[in-house]
């Protein structure tokens, strides 16, 4: 081997990261499947120990790459198509939300946000504010904990206990406020609350005297994209607005491509 190729060798072995390697490992190994995988089948296609295949293969669980069904088996997630397809769409879901969220501006009076997921904050992308001078603001960039907003805790509901477990792991919690969630079984029934009934509640949970109603919106693979919410002051946040917040959340998700299922008979 000449010099020039035992270097390039070299410099690829040191830029190598293992456990990338092995989460890539996993991945290709649960996509030859066409139904969910055990953990043992899996530890025997990759050669690595079970508990370094646990391990990283509930990483990858908590980044939303893979999922664990009722069984304890395992399969690649949604949001691995929606990445792929990605660059394939020309839908700017900002945009698009544009309208429906001043149209609920109009109609409440109070501020309405787009936010998206980024590890284990949400993002505010998008606002539309109110004419007036005493309303919330919120800052487009500026993050928040996903367990101290509406849209944050109904992300986190979709992604089951184990994904919940690993946030308070990773987070501890961190208080906000004396009403923030702060132990991993009140978190728990907050969450599976919020998913089954489809919207949710933030009740001073971020800041004392600010409330707001939060929905999820989901593109054409059925992943969650981005969240819809409303921000008002505690004291004139009303109940009604449910209604019209889930319609839009509908409506929009339509539009970017999502058919949601029929409601099971019975």
């Amino acid at each position: 081997m000449s010099s020039n190729s035992l270097e390039k060798t070299k410099t690829k072995t040191k830029t190598r990261i293992q456990v990338i390697d092995r989460a890539a490992m996993l991945l290709d190994a649960i996509s030859r499947y066409s139904m969910p995988v055990t953990l043992k089948a899996l530890s025997a296609d990759t050669n690595l120990a079970p508990s370094t295949a646990f391990r990283i293969l509930h990483s990858l669980i908590d980044n939303r790459f893979v999922e664990r069904d009722a069984k304890g088996k395992y399969l690649l997630s949604g949001r691995l198509l929606r990445l792929s397809n990605y660059p394939n769409t020309n839908i700017d879901f900002r945009k698009v939300a544009i309208p429906y969220m001043e149209k609920l501006r109009d109609k409440f009076g109070e501020t309405i946000n787009l936010t998206t997921r980024e590890g284990d904050v949400v993002i505010y992308i998008e606002k539309a504010i109110p004419n007036r001078m005493m309303h919330v603001q919120q800052i487009i960039g500026s993050r928040a904990p996903l367990h101290v907003t509406g849209v944050g805790k109904m992300m986190l509901g979709m992604e089951g206990q184990e994904g919940i477990k690993g946030y308070v792991q990773r987070t501890n919690l961190p208080a906000y406020t004396r009403k923030t969630f702060s132990s991993f079984d009140t978190l728990v029934n907050e969450c599976t609350a919020c998913v089954e009934q489809g919207y949710a509640f933030d009740n001073e949970e971020a800041e004392m005297g600010v409330g707001c109603i939060g929905v999820l919106l989901h593109d054409r693979y059925g992943e969650v994209v981005a969240g819809l919410s409303v921000s008002a002051p505690i004291e004139r946040r009303k109940n009604e607005w449910v209604h019209d917040i889930i319609a839009a959340g509908k409506d929009l998700s339509a539009e970017l491509g999502y058919v949601e299922e029929p409601a099971s008979p019975g």
